[in-house]
């Protein structure tokens, strides 16, 4: 049986949500409305009681502070059987400070209780594929994956990593549920872990070419035990052309991944005959990090606590129409606020 849904006040003291579970939201906790603010219940009550709830009104949405749009497909499922229509950016558009992102028009008693939900769902999903756009024009076209899943909790990893893939431009990401929202298969190596635990790192690199299928490219960490240069020679040579890349991930306490390790890399690699393998970097990136490393010779790029640790984009939803009558809060303009660039999400 579905989760409740809150319409007044008294249901949100009837629910109690157990304590064997997970503190993340279900599916059907955020439809229901449990995730909403307490406020958005009590202005149903009162609203019902003037007899207000179903008036017609028109929603806008906005930034004070520009970005990259994301997140409109999980509002159109929150809203798709309300009968509201919404207008929005398509994820991707880059939208200017106080541009109005998305409008909503229906009775207020269709979405006014998801305000919450909604503008939450806008504000995070824009906040990562902002970041990750960032990464993605200071890498000038090479690749960058989002390896961001660890950073955040497992509630919105997929959110995430969905946001920055399709709207932020990654070509890849780790969370397996994340690409597959995103419509891709996902990606990544092998972690320290493999190869600490087996002991050697050409062990584990010829074990991993044998396991993995035809077509998936071969990229082997050489970080761990020894110096990056000298185990990128070892792995070349053991793995020859079947190679394609090694991944450079060394620690802050090694002095991170620079621009010179890269150099010393790429160099001894080309001097080796190893040409056909890039590197692949990864390790605290941040556009400015990752301009330096491409100069280098980095070729594609792992981005993590970059894109998930990106402020949202703080987002604001303004009643701007009410009974076909423009209104607004003192501050703010009545009527609807024209942009030409808003489609028909729903």
């Amino acid at each position: 049986m579905g989760s409740p849904r809150l319409d007044r006040l008294s249901d949100v003291y009837a629910f109690e949500p157990g304590t064997a579970r997970l503190f993340s939201a279900t599916h059907e906790e955020i439809l229901s409305g449990k995730t909403t603010d307490i406020y958005f219940v009590k202005t149903r009550d009162i609203l019902d009681a003037c007899g207000r709830l179903d008036a017609p009104v028109v929603a806008e949405i906005f930034a004070k502070r520009g970005g990259v749009f994301a997140g409109i497909p999980e509002v159109v499922s929150l809203l798709e059987d309300t009968g509201v229509e919404i207008l929005s950016l398509r994820e991707g558009d880059i939208f200017a400070p106080d541009e109005v992102v998305t409008r909503i028009s229906g009775p207020y008693s269709a979405f006014g209780m998801y305000e919450t939900v909604i503008l939450g769902m806008l504000a995070s999903s824009t906040g990562w594929a902002t970041a990750a756009r960032e990464c993605v024009e200071a890498a000038g076209g090479k690749p960058v994956l989002s390896f961001g899943a660890r950073h955040v909790h497992p509630a919105v990893s997929s959110v995430m990593e969905r946001a920055a893939v399709v709207a932020g431009g990654c070509v890849g990401a780790s969370c397996i549920l994340g690409a597959k929202l995103a419509g891709i298969e996902p990606r990544g190596t092998i972690p320290h872990a493999a190869i600490l635990i087996a002991g050697d790192t050409l062990e584990i690199a010829r074990t991993y070419d044998d396991f993995l299928p035809e077509g998936e490219p071969r990229i082997i960490l050489v970080d761990t035990f020894h110096d990056e240069a000298e185990e990128a020679l070892r792995i070349a040579s053991a793995l020859g052309g079947r190679l394609s890349a090694v991944r450079l991930d060394t620690p802050s306490e090694r002095g991170g991944v620079t621009p010179e390790l890269v150099r010393e890399v790429r160099r001894r690699l080309d001097m080796a005959g190893a040409s056909h393998v890039t590197i692949t970097v990864s390790g605290g990136l941040n556009p400015d990090r990752i301009r330096l490393l491409s100069e280098a010779g980095a070729a594609s790029f792992g981005v993590g606590s970059y894109i998930a640790h990106a402020t949202p984009r703080d987002m604001t939803m303004d009643i701007k129409v009410v009974d076909g009558v423009p209104v607004a809060k003192r501050g703010r303009i009545p009527g609807i606020t024209d942009n030409p660039s808003l489609e028909k999400s729903l």
